[in-house]
Order: structure tokens, then sequence, then C-alpha cells
């Protein structure tokens, strides 16, 4: 199970090394729970990410508030834990809070732009639009 979101970023604020910070986005990748194979298809495969990336998304009313609830997977160790870390941005948000969040406001605050490349930015992009849309289209 995941860290919150408030946690992984307090985590984050003690590291003052990357390659700390590295393995930290690797051990949450192996945190995270793995999408089973058969749901990794090419209907929830995201393009744009230079790793293998799958996301599932469903909408969960079972709490009364519906949530969009994610699960993901990569091929990639360090391309999946920042999966984790993008499905910990959105945990327990409506489909409206969502669409009105900006998920890569955390990754700016955690000043992953200046430490990943341009292909892992381009991914986490794709990663953020693909949830945006899912949003979108449950709140509307």
């Amino acid at each position: 199970m995941l860290a919150p979101l408030p946690t992984i970023i307090e985590n984050f604020e003690f590291m003052d090394e990357w390659e700390d910070r590295y393995a930290y986005v690797i051990e949450l990748g192996r945190e995270m729970p793995r999408l089973p194979p058969e749901r990794c298809t090419e209907e929830n495969r995201v393009h744009g990410c230079e790793s293998q990336v799958w996301l599932e998304s469903r909408l969960d009313e079972s709490g009364g508030k519906p949530i969009l609830t994610l699960e993901g997977e990569s091929d990639s160790s360090i391309t999946r834990g920042l999966v984790a870390l993008m499905i910990a941005i959105y945990a327990g948000k409506s489909p409206e809070e969502i669409a009105a969040t900006d998920g890569l406001d955390v990754f700016r605050q955690l000043d992953f732009s200046n430490h990943i490349t341009s292909k892992r930015a381009g991914g986490l992009r794709a990663m953020n639009e693909r949830i945006q849309r899912e949003a979108h289209k449950l709140s509307a």
C-alpha cells in the first residue's frame, strides 16, 4: 500500500541527494500493488512514455463519494515509481477534484524537472493527461 502524498512529500524533503530520491522513487514503485498482466492491455497503455506504462481507472462509488481509483504498471523500476507517485497524487479524489488538480505541480515542487530526462518528463505529462481525460469524461 502506498504512503499518503503528504508523507511522500515529507520524505522527499528530508533527502538532499538525488541518488537517495531516486532510490525512494524505486521503493515507491516496489510498494505499489502490481497490475495483473491481463490488465496491461493496449487500451490501458499510456502513449508518450519512453518505458511501457499502463494505467487503469475506474469509478468507485462504494464509499458514498465517487472517487477515481487508479492502478498502474511499468516495465521500468524508476518509471514504476513515478507511476506510484502520480497515483498517490490523485488517490482518494473525485473526478471533479482530479480535473481541478495539476498532478505535475507536485513534480515541480519536488524539483523533478531538473533531474529527469526530457523523455521521462514527457511520460509524466502523458500520464497526467491520461488521468485528466478520464476524470473529465467521468465528471461530465
